[in-house]
């Protein structure tokens, strides 16, 4: 009998021990959470369109070029990337006046 209550001892510290693991795991993410929590009430402010309808539809008149493989870029040579059409399709509406943030670099 007394083997048994051993035995249930262990268990019971094996419990505990796992649960402080656990706890030390949440403070790790709980301060992660917070700056995140913070980047996405910034994002909430700007609640006005980043890019234009119509500049949307350069965008996808570019892209129908490209899969059909007509697309070509400034230098006269054929578009291979998806990357590149959407630029070029960006590119132009911005040279139009279209609503279109600037160029990051």
């Amino acid at each position: 009998m007394a083997t048994k209550s051993t035995s249930r001892k262990k268990s019971s510290s094996a419990k505990k021990s796992s649960r402080k693991k656990s706890s030390s795991t949440k403070k790790s993410f709980s301060a992660g959470g917070k700056s995140a929590a913070k980047k996405r009430s910034s994002r909430r402010k700007s609640s006005s369109r980043k890019y234009s309808p119509s500049a949307g539809k350069n965008v996808e008149r570019e892209m129908r070029e490209f899969k059909m493989g007509k697309l070509k870029s400034g230098s006269g040579r054929k578009v291979k990337s998806r990357k590149q059409a959407i630029a070029i399709g960006l590119s132009e509406a911005r040279r139009s006046g279209k609503k279109v943030p600037r160029k990051k670099s």
